[in-house]
């Protein structure tokens, strides 16, 4: 009886290996992504901050206009 359910495991298990689609992942899921940043301003932490929050809503107001 053991020997019964034990084979029918195994028929089961090299079914479900033979009919299981192959694995495929894409080459490079983030080659499309890329930086529209201007270069680092020269001076201070909190000037390079302020510059970033402000080509952060530049760009959003953009993106916006075009939907």
């Amino acid at each position: 009886m053991i020997s019964k359910i034990l084979a029918g495991v195994a028929l089961a298990a090299g079914a479900a290996v033979w009919i299981a689609a192959p694995a495929g992942a894409d080459p490079d899921p983030f080659g499309n992504l890329g930086c529209s940043c201007q270069s680092p301003v020269q001076g201070n932490p909190a000037d390079q901050l302020n510059q970033g929050i402000q080509q952060g809503q530049s760009d959003l107001e953009t993106l916006l206009a075009q939907e």
